[in-house]
C-alpha cells in the first residue's frame, strides 16, 4: 500500500474547515498556557517564587506539545461547534485526561534536570481542572449563545404555538430543534403523553400536561396554532383518536405528523420531516414488520429488470430495490417522460450508474428479446399493466394484449435468457373478477403458474389491493374535487376497498418474491376494508371543511366492471401461511393443462389482434376464468 505524503496534522484535519481548525488550535494553545500559569499562581497563592520561572517556559512548551497532540489524536477538532454535545464532551475530557497521564509523569521525571528545574505536584490537579474548564467552556460557548441568548431574543419571531403529542425520543428531538433552530417558526408550548409517569414533568423546559384527553383544553388555554403528532410508531387507531380530540376543541388548528418508522431514515427527526396529516394515516393499517435482511439477500448483487417502471408502483419498486444494492437495475417503460422523472428522482440512490432506463413496449417481442440479451437480468419484477377498470371495459382488447400478451411474451423470453425469478404484480380484482381488467390479470396469473414447470425460471404472482396515492386512485381524485370546492363523488355509500401504502406494498412484494419457490400466488394481508364514503368525509374534514355543509358528497352509482366489495381469495381457493407476517399463499385446487391454457391464451390474443369484438373477448375470458362474472 502506498504511503500518503500528507503530513499527519493535515490528514487529521482534512475533513474540517481550515478557519475553524486554526481558531481552535490558537485558542487551545492560549488556554493551555493560561491554565498552567494560573495553576502555579493558585498553588503559591499569587506569589510564585522566582526560582520556578526559568524552567516554567520549558514546561509550558512541553504541555502545549503533549496536550495538542493528544487532542489531535482523539480527533477533538472533527466536530461541529454549534452541535457540541455529550459525546463530544466525553471525547474532549478523555483526551485531556490522557494528556495529563502523559504530561504528569514526564514533568516529574524532568523536574530535577536542567533546564526544567522544579515542578510542584500540586500544580497538576489545578492545571487539569483549569484545562478542562477552559477548553470545554470554549466549545460549549456557541450553544449557550444560540440556545439561551438568541432563543430568548427570538421568541417573539416564532408565531406558531405548537402542542407536541408524544414526549418520547421523537417528540424530544422535535422540541429541541424547534428551540435551537434559529429558522424555526415554531414555539413549543406543551407536551401531551399518555404515560402517567411523565405527567407534570418538564422536558426541554416544556411541561407534559397529561394524556390525550386534555388536548381540547390545552388547545384553548394555550392558544395553540398547530398540533404535531410525534409518535412514529403510532397506529391509525391512535392517530384517529388524537385527531378526534383535536376536533373537540373550540378552535380550529392545523394537525401535522411525523412519518412512520418505515419512512423515517436512521431514526433521526427534524422539522423538515413533519407533514400535514394524510388520509392514509387514518386508514386502519398497523405497523408492518419487514425482514430487510431477507430482501437484501434477495436483491443485493443481482441484475434486476423492472417493467412498468414509470408508474406509481414500478417507480417505488425501483426506488426500493436501489436501497438494497443490486449490481444493476434496469427500469423499462413505454413512457419516456416518466422514465426521465424516475431517473432524476433517483440520482442520489443510483450511485455508480446502477440505474439504466429503457424505453420499450412489452408487446414488442424483438425489442424485449434484445433487452434480455443485453441486460441479462436475474430477477424480473413485472409491474407493467393497464389497470383502470372502466377504461378497459371500453377497450377490452387492449387489456388482453398488454396484461396477458405482454406478460406471456416477457415470461417466454425470460425462460430463454435464464432469468432466475419472475415476479408478477397482480391485483385483488383478479379474484372472482367482474371486470375485463381483473379477468385479464387472473389469466396472467394462471398462465405463469402453468409455465412455472417448463424450466428453471420460477414464476411468482403477488396480489394486493388499492395503493394509496397511485395515479388514478381515489385519494388524488378526492383531493382535486375538494380543492375545487366539491362536490366529492362517491360510487355508493356502502362501497368498501382495501388500501395499503406504496412503500408497504412493495416491501411485502419483495419479501414474498424472496421466499417464493415458483408457481405460487401470494396474497397480502390488506387489513380491514375501508368505506369510500368514510374516506371522503375524513378528507373533507382534514381540509378544514364540513361534509354535506361546506362540500357536498354525491353518489354517482357503479361504473362498468366495479364491485361493491373486493375479495382476497377466489371461491375455488384457500390460503396457507408463509411464515412471514401479512403474507399468505393462495391454495388453488384447479389443475391446468399447459397446452390447453397456452392454446386458449393464444386464441384470446389472436381474437384481440384481429377483431377485438367485445362480446367474443368476454366469452373467451369466461371460458378461461370460470369465476369471471361481468
Amino acid at each position: 500500500m502506498q504511503k500518503s505524503n500528507i503530513p499527519f496534522f493535515s490528514q487529521i484535519f482534512s475533513k474540517t474547515p481550515w478557519k475553524r481548525r486554526a481558531f481552535f488550535l490558537i485558542f487551545d494553545t492560549l488556554f493551555i498556557c493560561a491554565s498552567l500559569y494560573l495553576a502555579f499562581w493558585i498553588r503559591f497563592e499569587g506569589n510564585v517564587p522566582a526560582e520556578y520561572f526559568p524552567g516554567f517556559y520549558y514546561y509550558l512548551l512541553l504541555a502545549v506539545v503533549i496536550k495538542i497532540s493528544t487532542l489531535v489524536t482523539f480527533k477533538v477538532y472533527n466536530f461541529s461547534w454549534g452541535l457540541f454535545g455529550l459525546r463530544e464532551a466525553v471525547r474532549l475530557i478523555s483526551a485531556i485526561l490522557t494528556s495529563f497521564l502523559v504530561f504528569g509523569p514526564v514533568a516529574m521525571l524532568l523536574r530535577n534536570k536542567p533546564p526544567f528545574g522544579g515542578f510542584p505536584r500540586g500544580v497538576l490537579l489545578a492545571d487539569f481542572v483549569l484545562t478542562v474548564s477552559l477548553l470545554y467552556g470554549l466549545r460549549i460557548s456557541k450553544r449557550i449563545f444560540t440556545e439561551i441568548i438568541l432563543k430568548n431574543g427570538n421568541r417573539h419571531t416564532r408565531n406558531k404555538r405548537a402542542l407536541i403529542v408524544g414526549a418520547g425520543e421523537a417528540g424530544v428531538q422535535l422540541c429541541k430543534e424547534m428551540q435551537n433552530n434559529p429558522r424555526s417558526e415554531y414555539l413549543p408550548v406543551a407536551f401531551i403523553d399518555d404515560d402517567p409517569a411523565k405527567r407534570n414533568l418538564l422536558i426541554c423546559g416544556i411541561k407534559v400536561l397529561g394524556p390525550r384527553q386534555v388536548i381540547p383544553k390545552a388547545i384553548e388555554t394555550l392558544n395553540v396554532d398547530e398540533v404535531l403528532i410525534a409518535i412514529p410508531s403510532a397506529k391509525s387507531g391512535q392517530i384517529k383518536d388524537i385527531v378526534e380530540k383535536v376536533r373537540q376543541a373550540n378552535k380550529q388548528v392545523e394537525i401535522k405528523i411525523l412519518p412512520s418508522l418505515l419512512d423515517l431514515p436512521g431514526g433521526n427527526v427534524n422539522l423538515s420531516q413533519i407533514e400535514s396529516i394524510q388520509p392514509e394515516d387514518l386508514l386502519g393499517r398497523d405497523k408492518v414488520d419487514i425482514d430487510f435482511d431477507l430482501i437484501r439477500r434477495f436483491v443485493e448483487g443481482k441484475r434486476v429488470l423492472v417493467t412498468g417502471a414509470g408508474g406509481s408502483i414500478g417507480s417505488e419498486v425501483v426506488r426500493t430495490c436501489l436501497r438494497f444494492e443490486p449490481e444493476r437495475l434496469f427500469a423499462l417503460d413505454i413512457d419516456e417522460t416518466e422514465l426521465f422523472v424516475l431517473e432524476q428522482n433517483n440520482k442520489d440512490n443510483a450511485k455508480g450508474h446502477k440505474l439504466r432506463t429503457i424505453v420499450a413496449d412489452i408487446r414488442d417481442r424483438n425489442k424485449i428479446r434484445r433487452v434480455y440479451l443485453e441486460c441479462r437480468p436475474q430477477i424480473v419484477i413485472h409491474a407493467a399493466a393497464y389497470k383502470h377498470v372502466p377504461v378497459m371495459e371500453e377497450f377490452p382488447e387492449e387489456a388482453i394484449k398488454t396484461n396477458v400478451g405482454g406478460t406471456r411474451l416477457l415470461a417466454e423470453e425470460a425462460m430463454k435468457s435464464g432469468v432466475e425469478k419472475f415476479i408478477n404484480i397482480s391485483t385483488d380484482k383478479a379474484i372472482n373478477p367482474s371486470s375485463v381488467m381483473g379477468a385479464s390479470k387472473r389469466v396472467a396469473e394462471e398462465l405463469l403458474r402453468t409455465m412455472n414447470a417448463l424450466n428453471g425460471t420460477r414464476f411468482i404472482s403477488v396480489r394486493f389491493g388499492n395503493v394509496l396515492g397511485s395515479r388514478g386512485s381515489v385519494i388524488p381524485l378526492f383531493k382535486d374535487q375538494i380543492k375545487r370546492g366539491g362536490p366529492v363523488t362517491v360510487t355508493h355509500p356502502e362501497m368498501k376497498r382495501y388500501f395499503m401504502t406504496i412503500s408497504e406494498a412493495v416491501l411485502l412484494v419483495l419479501e414474498a418474491a424472496a421466499v417464493g419457490e415458483g408457481g405460487e400466488t401470494f396474497v397480502l394481508d390488506m387489513g380491514e376494508p375501508v368505506k369510500i364514503d368514510y374516506l371522503a368525509r375524513e378528507m373533507i374534514r382534514l381540509a378544514g371543511k364540513e361534509p354535506d355543509v361546506d362540500i357536498a358528497i354525491v353518489y354517482s352509482g357503479f361504473r362498468p366492471g366495479e364491485k361493491l366489495f373486493e375479495e382476497i381469495l377466489g371461491a375455488e381457493e384457500g390460503s396457507e401461511p408463509t411464515g412471514i407476517p401479512k403474507i399468505f399463499k393462495a391454495r388453488n385446487r384447479r389443475n391446468y393443462d399447459l397446452k390447453a391454457v397456452m392454446s386458449k391464451v393464444e386464441g384470446l390474443i389472436q381474437l384481440c389482434d384481429n377483431s377485438g369484438n367485445r362480446e367474443e373477448v368476454v366469452a373467451m375470458l369466461k371460458e378461461i376464468v370460470p369465476t369471471y362474472r361481468p
